[in-house]
């Protein structure tokens, strides 16, 4: 969970000015919480107190109605109509927001249905479910101690993640849909070597910045770990009732980090 929200704060002064290195300032000026962290915590906020996802992310999303960079405009559409119906998204939204499932639920069917749960109550397209389960369907098993050669393996069948992080770096486009980046980020995972090079690798490659960081540290947190420096920065860039969320997440479910 914090994995994803470092990744979203590092990535959200690059989401709309990409940078294509891995040398910069991992915490500097114009970084901040986007939607992504948001959600995340809404996603725990649901978990935790047994709220369905749709009632939390409406909740956050009214409590945190104008963050940096915004809330995607057909997501704005569904907070402002009360989350009345899904909207057959297949965006990266989904995903991002996801990561709570794959450390509350220790069985891969738990998992895969929970993490349909909380993606079509708004992003109900089959792409869109199929983002926010391959991400929590892979911290579950990373937690577990699955390999990165393994989980390459498994995922292969549902993505093609063929491509290096030099090659999508070359040509990388602003995309927000979940079918390109999901399997971005994957691969930014799967060539770091420690957490931060995981966030500097999914930063580097442009596009989505933000989340495409949120997505590559939700598993990166997994494997890896966080070093307590940088856990200690990000906690600071949260509010209180955000931060209270995931002090209580991490004190149910941290016992469960690999």
């Amino acid at each position: 969970m914090l994995g994803a929200i470092i990744g979203d704060i590092v990535g959200s002064r690059f989401e709309f000015n990409n940078y294509r290195g891995k040398d910069f300032e991992l915490f500097g000026p114009g970084c901040d919480y986007t939607d992504d962290t948001i959600l995340t915590v809404a996603t725990a906020d649901a978990i935790l107190n047994g709220r369905s996802y749709r009632d939390a992310y409406l909740d956050w999303g009214r409590r945190y109605p104008h963050p940096k960079g915004a809330y995607g405009a057909s997501f704005s559409a569904w907070l402002q109509d009360g989350g009345k119906a899904p909207y057959w998204s297949f965006g990266n939204g989904a995903a991002m927001r996801v990561s709570p499932v794959g450390w509350a639920f220790d069985k891969e069917t738990p998992v895969l249905r929970e993490a349909d749960k909380s993606a079509s109550c708004s992003h109900n397209h089959p792409e869109g479910i199929k983002g926010a389960q391959a991400v929590a369907f892979s911290i579950l098993k990373l937690r577990q101690g699955l390999t990165k050669t393994d989980l390459a393996g498994i995922i292969e069948y549902h993505y093609d993640i063929k491509a290096t992080v030099d090659e999508i770096r070359e040509t990388n486009a602003f995309n927000e849909s979940c079918q390109v980046t999901v399997p971005q980020a994957i691969t930014c995972f799967l060539e770091s070597k420690d957490f931060e090079d995981a966030i500097r690798n999914a930063i580097s490659i442009g596009g989505d910045s933000d989340t495409i960081g949120a997505i590559t540290g939700s598993l990166a947190e997994a494997y890896y770990g966080i070093p307590d420096k940088i856990q200690k920065i990000a906690r600071a860039y949260l509010p209180d009732d955000m931060l209270r969320i995931v002090n209580q997440f991490y004190s149910k479910y941290g016992k469960q980090i690999r």
